[in-house]
């Protein structure tokens, strides 16, 4: 059952979601979002990293804080220097991270963490998976944001992924 309908749940809100956009429930929406939440999961397989396994739930909690205290700040620190701008010129720069988180659901995480985090984008991860290209808003010191993003961030998601 598994090899033919991989995620039930994503089946359903696939033909869920495809009625609410039409609005409609006649039989040829019915049948075309039935097709769809059957054939989308399937076809999407190969692209599904591998399974999740969470572990040291303390540990995500406490990654969960940190993040939200980030944010907090971050919020507050970005909007300080586009106010103060003309006084102080911001020190946007592009800084190269090595990684040592491999795996793909951590890494996926840790994307997610920081497009949320202000002041930081995510801009790109060389083929190997050891280096990101992060851009920053207003760097003061490289070496100490790195250490910042490594023990905040990298470290608490290998305790949990790895």
């Amino acid at each position: 059952m598994k090899r033919l309908l991989p995620s039930p749940f994503l089946s359903l809100a696939l033909w869920l979601l495809w009625l609410l956009l039409n609005l409609s429930v006649s039989p040829g929406n019915l049948l075309l979002g039935a097709v769809l939440g059957f054939l989308a999961p399937l076809l999407m397989r190969p692209l599904r990293p591998q399974p999740i396994r969470f572990r040291r739930p303390w540990t995500i909690l406490r990654l969960f804080l940190l993040v939200g205290r980030d944010v907090l700040v971050s919020n507050l620190l970005v909007a300080w220097g586009v106010l103060n701008n003309g006084r102080r010129p911001v020190r946007s720069a592009f800084v190269k991270v090595p990684l040592d988180l491999r795996n793909a659901n951590g890494l996926a995480a840790l994307s997610t963490i920081t497009t949320v985090v202000p002041g930081t984008v995510w801009s790109e991860l060389s083929l190997d998976r050891s280096i990101l290209l992060l851009h920053v808003f207003d760097l003061e010191d490289e070496a100490q944001f790195i250490q910042h993003f490594k023990t905040t961030y990298e470290r608490p998601l290998m305790e949990i992924f790895e």
